[in-house]
C-alpha cells in the first residue's frame, strides 16, 4: 500500500480548517496542524484542540510571521493546505516563500473555499477580500508550486441554515427578505463534505494545478426554489419580500463589519449569480461531485430537514461570527 501523505494544515483551528483537519486524519494522512504554544491553552479553543488530539493531530508550533518556525514545519510534510482567515489572506506569500525554500511540497492548496475569484463580480469589502485571493493564485502560478484551488462556494453553517437572514439562527418561518429577484442559482456544500472532497483532491492527478469546483447537483438551488422547498416541508407559505440591488448596495455601504462582508458576498452570488454563471472547463478546473462519485454528500434537502422540526436550539448568530467565508 501507497504510503500517506503527510499533510499540514494552517489556520486548522478555524472554522472551515477544522473540518479539514478531521477529514485528513480520518482519511489516514499523518496530520499536521501549524499552532502558536498559546492555542493549545485557550479555553475557546479547547474543544477542537481535544478533537483533534482524540484523531491523533500532530501540533507543530510555529506561525506564518515567523519564517523559521514555518520552514521547519513545511519541510516535514508533503501538503500544505492553508485555511487562514481574511485578516491574514494577503499574508499567505509567506507561505509561498516558506514552500519555496522548503523545496519539498507535492501540493499547495490556498485559503480559497468559497467564490472563484477569477470569475466573480463584488463590490466592496468583498472586493478587495476576492482580490487579495486572486493575488496569491498568480503567485502560486509564478512560482511553479503545484496546486490546487477550491472553489466551494456557500457554506451551508454560514448561508443555507439561516437562508442569508442576517442575524437569524435557523430557516425563516413566516418572512424572508430575499436579496434580487431570487432567480441566480447558488450552490450550498455541508463544510463536512468539503473537507472530504479537499482532502481527496491532494493527490489526485486530475487536480494538479486545477481548480477543484465542488458543485453537486442536488445542492444547486436559486433562492425562489430554496424557499418553494423549504415551504413544502413546513406546509406554510412565506411571505416573499424582494430587496432590489440598489437597495443591496446602500445596506452594503452603511452595515458594519462583518455584515457588511457577508452582504457583500450575497451580492455576487445572489445578484450576479458568480456561482453558477459560467461553465466549468476541463483546462482550468474539475467538479468534485464527478471525481469523486462514491463520497455521499449531504444534500441541500436533507440539510434542511433538521430544522423542520426544531423548535428552540440555539445556533450560531452570522452576524457575531468573524467572517473567513469569500
Amino acid at each position: 500500500m501507497a504510503q500517506k501523505l503527510k499533510v499540514l494544515i494552517i489556520g486548522g483551528t478555524g472554522y472551515i480548517g477544522k473540518f479539514i483537519v478531521e477529514a485528513s486524519a480520518k482519511a489516514g494522512h499523518p496530520t499536521y496542524v501549524l499552532v502558536r504554544e498559546s492555542t493549545l491553552a485557550d479555553s475557546a479553543k479547547s474543544s477542537i484542540i481535544d478533537n483533534f488530539r482524540s484523531l491523533g493531530v500532530n501540533f507543530l508550533f510555529g506561525d506564518i510571521f515567523d519564517n523559521e518556525s514555518l520552514v521547519k514545519a513545511i519541510k516535514q510534510v508533503d501538503v500544505v493546505i492553508s485555511t487562514v482567515g481574511r485578516a491574514l489572506l494577503a499574508n499567505e506569500d509567506k507561505i509561498i516563500s516558506a514552500i519555496k525554500q522548503a523545496g519539498n511540497v507535492k501540493r499547495f492548496l490556498p485559503s480559497e473555499f468559497g467564490n472563484d475569484v477569477d470569475r466573480v463580480h463584488a463590490v466592496e469589502p468583498a472586493k478587495s477580500m476576492f482580490a487579495a485571493k486572486a493575488e496569491i493564485r498568480r503567485a502560486i502560478e509564478a512560482e511553479g508550486i503545484p496546486h490546487t484551488f477550491v472553489v466551494c462556494n456557500f457554506f451551508d453553517g454560514y448561508f443555507l441554515r439561516n437562508f442569508c437572514q442576517p442575524g437569524a439562527t435557523d430557516p425563516p418561518r413566516d418572512k424572508i427578505k430575499i436579496i434580487g429577484d431570487g432567480s441566480p442559482k447558488v450552490i450550498y456544500n455541508k463544510e463536512e463534505d468539503i473537507g472530504t472532497y479537499t482532502i481527496r483532491a491532494i493527490e489526485d492527478p486530475r487536480t494538479l494545478n486545477k481548480i477543484l469546483y465542488i458543485r453537486p447537483p442536488a445542492n444547486i438551488y436559486s433562492t425562489n426554489e430554496l424557499v418553494s422547498l423549504w415551504e413544502k416541508k413546513i406546509g406554510k407559505t412565506l411571505e416573499r419580500i424582494y430587496i432590489p440591488e440598489e437597495e443591496l448596495l446602500k445596506n452594503i455601504q452603511e452595515a458594519p463589519f462583518p455584515l457588511n462582508t457577508v452582504l457583500a458576498i450575497s451580492h455576487t452570488a445572489f445578484v450576479k449569480g458568480d456561482h453558477t454563471n459560467f461553465e466549468i472547463e476541463p483546462s482550468f478546473g474539475v467538479e468534485a461531485s464527478e471525481l469523486y462519485s462514491d463520497v455521499k454528500y449531504t444534500t441541500v434537502e436533507e440539510y434542511l430537514n433538521q430544522f423542520v422540526k426544531r423548535d428552540n436550539n440555539p445556533q450560531i448568530c452570522l452576524a457575531d461570527t468573524v467572517i473567513q467565508q469569500p
